[in-house]
């Protein structure tokens, strides 16, 4: 009695501020709808990122939730994930701790293999980094991966994490020494040594599936339209809500997304939505375009991977009461996936979105990047083309990147490597040539796995991508 005279009252104050202002009732009511939805696609980019990939996995392959996912090959553009890495093998592990408990039983690091790994929740907050520069520190361990509430005790043997979801995965990347055939064979076998499975069967495991999808369109790209809320409806619906985050509670019940209930939005809503999701990618995007901070100086064009306040953020679980950067997760989000939580130890990337002269990098011309001598890696570096309003791999391209586990990398005498990136290879140089759609935008991120002190005290330097030439029959001027 007392919720209907208050919603009666609610509804007259909206009429007559409504009638003030000149505006009706329905349309306060819409654009109430348009400014929660704009900041609920912001607030859930992280989780919706995470369902897309897994969603992918559910209606494309035959892998499931517990199962582990792989690409037989270094990754090519049929991989549609966001700024993958196509110089590592990618295995995938999706699991859910409802039931109890999940084990990732992983292998130590020997002659036939290594890896760097990161398991995450479905917020993509890191639980643990593992591999070479995680907490096995390369001899390998077994994760277990404990629910929220869970009031077992861990038995003795186990690195534990605690989770604040039930849903979450693990990316383990098999490192390659190279992209011929034998060693890619030995690194998908290397991969194939790790092992998931409920803590309750922890006795007498049983054999992990593994399902090879390297053919498969899996493309989790974020999707500006209603579906985005499809995505949002299925975590509010499976997932607990978190106590930084009840805030959204009445403001997602207002668009129809409520714990328990179906998402049934009418046409006039629906509309609203796919509006309000529109704008959203838009404010993200303009607020990517404006830069990432610079990493080797004011001026350079190499930025650091996101916002440093979300790394210091998510690093600590977001400890700091004063703290909640949800404007910068929702964009990091919006171009990348995965949470690492010693950034810096195991792998550190920079993005690169302008050429030295402040231009956005044109598929239609002729770049170089310089990459100095003695390169501050002890496993290897990277650099990859994304397209630049995807930010995933450039479609239809037949590689994506070059790095220095390319044995027919052309080195400068001085030691020096010139990688091109272009819409058809300057002469001679087709070994460190990495091909781009001349009708598409592009961006660059450089990868340093195991990076060395010279990179962050800047004793060695990356320069910025200059542009060469437009092309001409190949050649550069």
């Amino acid at each position: 009695m007392l919720r209907a005279i208050a919603g009666a009252a609610i509804v007259a104050l909206m009429t007559m501020s409504a009638q003030a202002q000149g505006t009706s009732p329905e349309d306060l009511a819409a654009r109430n709808i348009q400014r929660r939805a704009v900041e609920a696609v912001i607030w859930g980019m992280p989780a919706v990122n995470y369902d897309l990939m897994l969603q992918e996995m559910l209606t494309k392959t035959p892998g499931k939730v517990g199962q582990v996912i792989y690409w037989g090959r270094p990754l090519d553009w049929r991989n549609q994930t966001l700024t993958p890495n196509p110089d590592a093998l990618y295995f995938m592990a999706f699991f859910n701790t409802k039931d109890g408990p999940v084990v990732l039983d992983l292998p130590p690091g020997d002659k036939d293999g290594s890896f760097n790994g990161n398991i995450v929740t479905i917020w993509q907050m890191p639980l643990e980094d593992a591999g070479l520069l995680g907490a096995d520190k390369g001899s390998g361990g077994k994760y277990l991966v404990m629910p929220p509430g869970y009031s077992g005790k861990a038995p003795d043997g186990y690195i534990t994490l605690q989770s604040d979801t039930f849903g979450g995965y693990m990316l383990f990347r098999s490192n390659l020494r190279s992209h011929g055939a034998a060693d890619v064979e030995t690194s998908i076998a290397y991969g194939k040594r790790l092992k998931v499975y409920p803590l309750t069967q922890a006795g007498n495991p049983p054999p992990t599936i593994f399902t090879d999808v390297k053919d498969v369109s899996y493309d989790s790209t974020i999707r500006y339209d209603g579906t985005f809320f499809e995505h949002l409806d299925r975590i509010i619906q499976s997932e607990p809500w978190l106590q930084r985050d009840r805030t959204m509670i009445d403001q997602l019940k207002s668009l129809g997304i409520e714990k328990g209930k179906p998402f049934k939005p009418d046409d006039a809503t629906r509309a609203a939505l796919a509006g309000a999701v529109r704008e959203a990618g838009a404010l993200l995007e303009a607020k990517y375009d404006a830069g990432l901070p610079p990493f080797f100086s004011p001026t350079s064009r190499w930025t650091f991977p996101a916002p440093q306040n979300l790394i210091k953020a998510t690093q600590s679980g977001y400890a700091d009461p004063d703290q909640y950067p949800v404007d910068e997760r929702g964009m990091a989000y919006s171009y990348a996936y995965i949470g690492i939580k010693r950034l810096g130890a195991g792998q550190f990337y920079l993005i690169s979105i302008r050429d030295k002269d402040g231009q956005s990098f044109g598929g239609d011309q002729t770049y170089r990047l310089s990459v100095p001598a003695n390169p501050p890696v002890e496993q290897y570096w990277s650099v990859t083309a994304y397209d630049r309003q995807t930010h995933a791999l450039i479609k239809n391209m037949a590689r994506a990147s070059r790095s220095s586990q390319i044995a027919e990398l052309q080195k400068n005498a001085d030691g020096s490597v010139d990688i091109y990136f272009g819409p058809t290879a300057p002469t001679g140089k087709e070994a460190n040539w990495v091909p781009t759609d001349p009708n598409r935008k592009f961006e660059l991120m450089f990868r340093a796995y195991a990076p060395t002190k010279a990179l962050f005290d800047h004793s060695w330097v990356l320069p910025d991508v200059e542009r060469v030439t437009t092309t001409i029959g190949g050649a550069t001027k």
